[in-house]
């Protein structure tokens, strides 16, 4: 049976936790393929909010097999407070399993994330300091270690000491502490003891399912936005969250995916640096960002807050070859006279449709915008299209015309139940599950 992959639309916060939730209690693996403790999901169930960093929704599930893939990077010490937060919970995480080749985000990582971020003053890029770029970076130049390195003393040894050589200079020249091999080796030593249960081939144990028959859930970090190669670059994070990233990240083959769910929300967020032409800096702005509680999973920054934005959205419909989408945080618009939807950009006096690949370009984007009158009703409980008022389906359609993708799922609400399937597809059931 073929995979689906789950992919944000936008600058990631997407709502993507709340949607692999709802759709993995019919799956039997949930894949995170990429990113780092960086990027967050929060799931609600009932009364209870569940934040995660590092693995993935499905995670809640006792049936599902968790699966943290290769092309993620870790932080040993998140992933054990998480897994000790959510067995505090009384979450299983026997069936949560590590790539053994995932890189392992070490503490001088973070070290010269926060020194450079420091150096760069008002041009920082607006990470969040959690080593995910120096982490990326030494994959690339292949002095990273891996979740399989924690086990083995004597080559976990060998590589931090190859790896401070340069670490300490560099941290030393922008007046960071430097870091000693043996204090690594023995924290990392004791990761590994922690973590062996849970590492796994991941790539064997995905086909594996796949073969058998099971559906394979893959859910990116952040969104096509911040794609490292097709997103608002310098102003990116640092890997695909595309969904093409599940192929590479995950341990699939194109021809397995046969589903892309994209997600969005009905209005735009961003953090960090970077351009964001429907950027709102007003009452309007500010009372959509204290509705929808725009602040970081992990961070708990304030999330900058803007009116929908169709350009990108075409983009990244095509670049994710998107098959459905899931609409979020309708409900966040409810009580505004009138929504703005951007439809093209006014770039050097010219009108454009088309995402500028140029990040500079995008910075002297003006947005123009469409007016559609809004609608006062709380739809907190609406579980139907034709319940919902009309001027709020005018804007659902609006949007699903611009993306040229059906919007199949419409969230009302953070609760697994608030979710209005505005389109019959079929799901698929695991073995033994009665449809």
């Amino acid at each position: 049976m073929p995979a689906t992959v789950i992919v944000g639309l936008q600058w990631g916060d997407e709502g993507k936790g709340k949607t692999t939730d709802f759709l993995a209690e019919q799956v039997a693996v949930v894949v995170r393929y990429q990113g780092g403790d960086n990027a967050g999901h929060t799931v609600v169930v009932g009364e209870e909010t569940v934040k995660l960093q590092l693995c993935p929704s499905g995670v809640l599930y006792p049936h599902i097999t968790s699966v943290i893939g290769n092309g993620v990077v870790v932080n040993p010490a998140t992933l054990i407070r998480e897994l000790d937060m959510l067995i505090g919970k009384g979450i299983d995480v026997s069936k949560v399993r590590v790539s053994r080749s995932a890189h392992v985000i070490m503490p001088y990582h973070v070290a010269l994330d926060k020194a450079n971020e420091a150096r760069l003053g008002g041009a920082k890029v607006g990470t969040t300091g959690r080593g995910i770029g120096p982490a990326y970076g030494d994959r690339a130049w292949r002095l990273g270690l891996r979740m399989e390195d924690l086990v083995v003393e004597d080559r976990l040894r060998e590589r931090i000491t190859r790896a401070l050589a340069d670490k300490n200079l560099l941290l030393e020249s922008m007046g960071a502490e430097r870091f000693e091999v043996e204090p690594l080796v023995a924290q990392c030593l004791a990761w590994g003891e922690r973590l062996s249960p849970h590492l796994d081939d991941t790539t064997w144990l995905v086909q594996d399912a796949l073969r058998r028959g099971d559906h394979v859930l893959l859910e990116g970090a952040q969104g096509a936005l911040l794609d490292l190669d097709h997103g608002s670059y310098p102003f990116v994070t640092s890997s695909n969250p595309v969904a093409g990233g599940a192929c590479t990240g995950g341990g699939i083959g194109p021809l397995q995916v046969d589903e892309v769910i994209g997600v969005m929300k009905a209005y735009a967020t961003r953090v960090g640096s970077g351009p964001f032409p429907t950027e709102l800096l007003d009452d309007t702005g500010r009372g959509i960002a204290e509705r929808g509680r725009e602040f970081g999973t992990v961070t708990g920054r304030p999330r900058r807050v803007g009116w929908f934005d169709t350009v990108p959205l075409r983009y990244a419909v095509a670049v994710n070859s998107a098959s459905a989408i899931v609409l979020n945080k309708l409900d966040i618009l409810s009580g505004i006279e009138t929504i703005k939807l951007c439809v093209a950009y006014e770039i050097d006096g010219k009108r454009t449709e088309t995402w500028p690949s140029s990040g500079a370009m995008l910075a002297n984007a003006i947005p123009i915008y469409e007016d559609f009158p809004g609608w006062d009703e709380p739809i907190h409980d609406v579980r139907s299209l034709a319940d919902l008022p009309e001027n709020a389906r005018r804007y659902v359609t609006a949007l699903e015309d611009h993306a040229g993708v059906p919007i199949v799922f419409v969230s009302v609400g953070p609760e697994r139940t608030q979710t209005i399937e505005r389109a019959w597809r079929p799901m698929r059931h695991r073995p033994g599950v009665q449809a």
